[in-house]
């Protein structure tokens, strides 16, 4: 299974903050309804939050523990999909569907991370 895991840490950090804007931006482009506007932003601040956590400063530890990180990967994109479905459910193709990709998205790059620091960091 380590075969699949080759995104280093670092990287997966980098995407997440700079994937975060999208899910920001995309109710106003889409057209996304007030509460799926606002759960999207939320999800999109949650997700800078999240990456940001992952590098402390010089020499400092990072603020979430990788295991803890790595649950919150998963639960962060599994709402993500939940949310999408919902609003396929509710008509809302364009957004549905975007929401639905993010979240598959970002569980495959979660899939794909090596949650591991190197020895001494």
């Amino acid at each position: 299974m380590k075969l699949f895991k080759n995104i280093p840490l670092g990287v997966h950090s980098a995407l997440e903050v700079l994937a975060a804007p999208l899910l920001i931006v995309a109710p106003f482009v889409l057209g996304f309804s007030p509460i799926a506007g606002a759960i999207s932003i939320l999800l999109g601040v949650l997700l800078i939050g999240l990456g940001l956590s992952l590098q402390g400063a010089a020499g400092e530890r990072a603020t979430v523990p990788l295991a803890a990180h790595a649950g919150l990967d998963q639960i962060l994109a599994a709402v993500t999909i939940a949310v999408g479905l919902a609003l396929l459910f509710a008509d809302q193709l364009a957004p549905g569907i975007f929401m639905v990709g993010f979240g598959l998205a970002h569980l495959a790059l979660s899939a794909s991370t090596r949650y591991s620091r190197p020895l001494g960091a």
